[in-house]
């Protein structure tokens, strides 16, 4: 028998139309989910089930009269704690900065009110955003709901443990190298990153993108007529489209799809994950696609440039920081941004030109082919108390090969559930498609999840 946290954006709107469940109905059941998960896996900041109960009756009232506000409208939904909402405090995920309330909300969040969504938490993330981890010197430690000994990965932490654990059917999360996709893969989820300025975001940073985390394709898809609509705020914010988003049909014979297993750096791609992505890819030409080996698209001294221009830049910021306030970040990432302080001028500038770099690598190889398949992350796990899949602030970047070349192409890319290690945690393959050709991404992924009949044996919640 589904629970009601099991239910998808279609089940849901269906019955508050139908009147067989309200939007209050269905929060209440989820609001008892959620306080039977919470302390085990730790995903939300700024929860409050009050106001939620409020918004919800709210929309319970509109559907009632047959006049909600939009597609979303009684969805429950979280939000990363990077994006703003109007009168909470933006952490970033870390203990040095002052809490003030934001002034107004961010895109996203904006878009979300317009059409009656339930915004009821935001979601965890670490300092700044910039590890792949549930830790944080702000929030507690999240952890991934198949095994919380491990690491739900991030810095969309929360947002991904929230999804793996059924905290209501879209979480939005944000990515700039890998920060949908590498937890979307750890944990079991849909991770839909699309096209830089498909989705507003406020503010903006080189490769810095937003999209849903979902236990679907299709929840993340129809999420997205909602998230697209565009912003002033965002100056790279794409013109309106008439995108049917829910149009998920695709006939793959004949498509050119690279199979990439090599990042070209990085850690080593763990066997059981090759083995996962190899046999995803011989669905595709079993239904028609033509498959072939691609070299990789990033190099380490791209890797390197962008490690040295991030470090550059981040210890900028931390500087003007007062010292108290700089003990105060998470040890691992202090370390990591100090590195900043002895590069120069010349040497960030010329680490921000290996952006330009990867950026030509990946034009270079869909000039080739229409899409790429890979694995999403190289391991299948780590402990949940590791700052990064190396807990080696020396060598933060060896899990993100590939993913972060994808950020500065500006093209989308998803992870999907491809299967599951020995060990009984997820393995993610990633999906890349042609810069705007978001809906490409979307039926490619549609596909396979039709094939592999989706993940169906998420955690159970705990007694």
């Amino acid at each position: 028998m589904t629970e009601p946290t099991d239910f998808s954006i279609r089940d849901l709107r269906r019955q508050f139309a139908d009147k067989s469940l309200s939007p209050s109905e269905y929060w209440l059941a989820l609001e008892t989910h959620i306080e039977a998960w919470e302390p085990t896996i730790a995903a939300l900041y700024a929860y409050d089930p009050e106001d939620a109960r409020k918004q919800a009756a709210a929309s319970t009232e509109r559907w009632a009269k047959g006049a909600p506000l939009g597609t979303l409208d009684g969805i429950p939904v979280t939000l990363k704690e990077l994006i703003a909402t109007k009168g909470q405090p933006v952490p970033l995920g870390t203990a040095a900065v002052e809490l003030i309330p934001a002034a107004e909300d961010a895109p996203i969040a904006a878009r979300m009110r317009e059409d009656g969504a339930v915004i009821f938490a935001k979601t965890t993330c670490p300092d700044y955003g910039m590890l792949s981890s549930g830790l944080s010197s702000f929030h507690k430690l999240s952890r991934n709901p198949w095994d919380p000994s491990q690491n739900p990965g991030g810095s969309s932490a929360g947002a991904s443990a929230a999804a793996a654990a059924g905290y209501g059917p879209l979480h939005i999360g944000t990515d700039i190298g890998g920060s949908i996709r590498l937890p979307a893969g750890w944990t079991g989820i849909f991770g839909f990153k699309p096209s830089n300025g498909r989705i507003p975001i406020d503010p903006y940073y080189l490769g810095r993108c937003a999209g849903p985390m979902t236990r679907t394709v299709e929840d993340a898809a129809f999420s997205m007529a909602t998230l697209s609509r565009p912003d002033w705020r965002d100056s790279t914010s794409l013109q309106p489209n008439g995108i049917d988003w829910t149009d998920l049909d695709i006939d793959v014979r004949g498509m050119k799809i690279g199979l990439m297993l090599d990042a070209g750096c990085g850690l080593p791609v763990e066997d059981e994950i090759r083995d996962a992505v190899a046999a995803a890819a011989k669905r595709f030409e079993e239904a028609g696609a033509i498959i072939v080996d691609v070299a990789p698209v990033l190099t380490r001294q791209m890797l390197d440039g962008l490690d040295t221009f991030w470090r550059a830049r981040f210890w900028g910021d931390m500087t003007a920081l007062s010292e108290e306030r700089r003990n105060s970040i998470l040890p691992y990432i202090y370390s990591w941004a100090k590195g900043g302080a002895e590069i120069s001028g010349v040497d960030a500038v010329r680490g921000f030109n290996q952006t330009y770099e990867m950026r030509k690598s990946c034009a270079k190889l869909f000039a080739e082919v229409d899409a790429v398949l890979s694995p999403t992350n190289p391991i299948v796990s780590y402990p949940a108390e590791w700052a990064s899949p190396t807990n080696d602030p020396a060598r933060p970047f060896e899990h993100i090969a590939f993913t972060v070349p994808w950020n500065m192409s500006e093209q989308p890319a998803a992870s999907i559930n491809c299967g599951f290690s020995r060990s009984g945690m997820p393995i993610g393959m990633q999906i890349v498609g042609p810069r705007f050709d978001d809906m490409l991404v979307l039926r490619l992924s549609k596909v396979f999840e039709d094939w592999s009949g989706g993940v169906t044996n998420w955690p159970k919640r705990p007694a």
